[in-house]
């Protein structure tokens, strides 16, 4: 007999230790959904993704020259182009939201050398990559999955390898501007040149900090569509627009098209759920915070 069919999404905080470098965990399990595929869109967060009962099937990587793949684990640079998610109507794991600021911290490399890049996780974190996948599959609540990473996490969490507080200053301006404060005003804040802070964001971030901020300013807005539709209220692209920094309605078009490589009305024709949907652990999330599926 076929599953009644479930969506369950599940949002939780970090540790307090792990807070400056992961944004959060959101733990998804669907069954008897249709099959569909999923655009994984750019954002300001490396993804990892550790799977439950199914692989993560990946259609199509952010750099198209990568082929399809499977994976138990996965962990995914900051991206500029979407990825493309398949499922066959059953997909479940926990997905992290990383920091660029974190890479060094959890994962030992600098965020730029995984730009536009999904890998098995295996290939960065070695048998680490395996206990994770393990550990939380032998547990049978969120509740237990999400103190099991926390543990494991904090064991590997290496705080001598921050970056630079001025860096880590100036990532923050901007996520809190959305994107709205220029290059040359980040490098007179935190007394650096443009040239030097492009050179640290390169590295340490996977992207200059003109792009980052164009990311920055897309994902908000897509959010706070995305919010606006779960909440009744469709329309309103041009109010969106002003609201976030574009010029007006075409400019945010126009990106939606370069990140998401469709328009604004396409992606939330196959992509935006129901708020019901949505199920929040015991810290729970802005419903704008939800990816919605796994890649986002």
């Amino acid at each position: 007999m076929a599953s009644e069919p479930s969506s369950q999404f599940v949002a939780h905080r970090p540790a307090p230790a792990l807070r400056p470098y992961l944004a959060r965990y959101v733990g998804y399990r669907e069954v008897g959904i249709p099959p569909g595929r999923h655009r994984g869109l750019p954002s300001p967060y490396l993804t990892m993704i550790i799977t439950l009962d199914e692989p993560l099937v990946l259609a199509a990587h952010p750099d198209p020259a990568a082929p399809p793949g499977r994976y138990d684990t996965l962990v995914g640079g900051l991206h500029t182009a979407p990825a493309l998610v398949e499922h066959d109507g059953r997909q479940s794991g926990i997905q992290l939201a990383l920091s660029p600021l974190g890479a060094r911290t959890l994962l030992g490399l600098p965020a730029g050398e995984l730009t536009n890049t999904d890998l098995d996780a295996g290939t960065l974190l070695g048998p680490f990559a395996g206990e994770l996948h393990e550990r939380i599959r032998t547990v049978r609540t969120w509740t237990e999955r999400f103190a099991v990473l926390d543990r494991l996490l904090l064991r590997r969490l290496d705080v001598e390898s921050r970056p630079p507080a001025e860096l880590g200053w100036a990532w923050r301006r901007l996520l809190e501007t959305g994107g709205g404060v220029s290059v040359s005003e980040l490098a007179r804040e935190i007394g650096w040149s443009s040239r030097y802070l492009s050179r640290c964001f390169g590295v340490e971030i996977g992207l200059s900090p003109k792009r980052a901020a164009r990311v920055v300013r897309f994902d908000r807005a897509r959010r706070l569509l995305q919010r606006r539709v779960e909440a009744g209220r469709f329309g309103g692209l041009a109010e969106i627009a002003a609201a976030t920094g574009y010029y007006d309605q075409a400019h945010l078009d126009r990106d939606f098209r370069v990140f998401a490589g469709c328009p604004p009305s396409r992606w939330l024709a196959e992509e935006v759920r129901s708020a019901e949907e949505v199920r929040s652990a015991d810290n729970p999330v802005a419903p704008e915070e939800f990816p919605g599926r796994p890649g986002a």
